[in-house]
């Protein structure tokens, strides 16, 4: 395993695995053997960095999620986990009420939502501090001041350690962390966001909230990336749910003339290096300009393991122009 350094701030920055694990259907679709195997696999291959959320997976049931860490709770328990493993988690797009969802009825990002949630969290995990915690999705309802304020009281106070923001509009990540920096508070490092090697249409996007907040890391997040270094992206759905493998599960926005043929390069650089097309676009990843930290979800060891192989794949400075340029 190969190691990275997430944060600034000496008090709160972590060095976590390249690879990070995603835990979203653990202790739900993904029952608990098989989830403490993949989690048992992936620790013993020195993987640090675990990432789930308060209300992963509320669909599953129609309920208002907590199963992945639950599951996460139990697992660290029997296992005599400590800190040594990174785990991120979120909040704010849990489910107000069973049977409703994170885009008509969420909880939100005020104050309030942000201690009580985050406790919760902690007692569900059975950890004294978050390791990581993000903002799932944005809140227009709520005055951004009073959301980087509640966030940064938990850090004051010592039961969170890095903030981070996941499927906001750039520019509201940098409201935010304006305002915190104005106010001498700790403000957002590291961005979640869906990334992928190849790049969907931006005419017809999927995304799930009319200002286009969720969705994927473009051009413009590339740029702020490069612009603030102190960040971190943390790449989610990068093989795009088995998609380089069974090219019907794209979604809508990804049918445009670019997708064939960056996939035909692809699988060229696939062949080359003896490689799964997946293994390619992970080890891309990995050895991007920009901090870009893959978040890989399995359903079994043999998955984890072939994601796991990407990190000793090398490509060459040929191999990634040719990726790189491919439209």
């Amino acid at each position: 395993m190969k190691y990275r350094t997430i944060g600034t701030d000496p008090r709160t920055r972590r060095e976590v695995s390249v690879l990070a694990l995603g835990a979203m259907l653990f202790g739900s679709v993904t029952d608990e053997k098989t989830s403490f195997a993949v989690l048992d696999r992936y620790v013993e291959a020195g993987g640090t960095f675990i990432d789930t959320s308060d209300n992963y997976a509320f669909w599953t049931d129609g309920g208002q999620g907590g199963q992945s860490e639950e599951l996460l709770g139990r697992w660290r328990r029997s296992r005599g986990i400590g800190d040594e493993v990174v785990i991120a988690t979120k909040l704010g797009a849990r489910p107000l009420a069973p049977g409703t969802s994170c885009t008509d009825n969420p909880e939100g990002l005020s104050a309030k939502v942000i201690r009580e949630s985050a406790e919760r969290s902690r007692e569900r995990l059975g950890t004294e501090r978050l390791d990581l915690l993000y903002a799932h999705i944005d809140d227009h309802t709520v005055p951004q001041r009073e959301t980087v304020e509640g966030f940064a009281a938990l850090v004051a106070e010592g039961t969170v350690g890095l903030l981070g923001a996941s499927n906001q509009a750039v520019w509201r990540v940098e409201r935010a962390r304006s305002l915190a920096a104005a106010a001498g508070l700790p403000g957002y490092e590291v961005l979640q966001y869906q990334h992928s090697c190849l790049r969907p249409r931006t005419d017809v996007p999927e995304d799930l909230f009319p200002d286009g907040s969720l969705g994927h890391a473009g051009a413009e997040t590339a740029a702020y990336l490069r612009a603030e270094p102190g960040l971190t992206l943390v790449a989610y759905s990068p093989l795009l749910k088995g998609a380089y493998t069974r090219p019907e599960r794209l979604p809508r926005d990804y049918d445009h003339p670019g997708t064939p043929a960056r996939l035909a390069v692809l699988r060229e650089v696939a062949r080359e290096t003896g490689a799964t097309a997946g293994q390619v676009v992970l080890a891309w990843q990995l050895g991007h300009e920009l901090p870009v930290v893959p978040l890989t979800g399995v359903s079994s060891v043999a998955q984890l393991e072939e994601n796991l192989a990407a990190v000793d794949l090398e490509l060459t400075a040929g191999q990634r122009a040719r990726l790189d340029g491919a439209h």
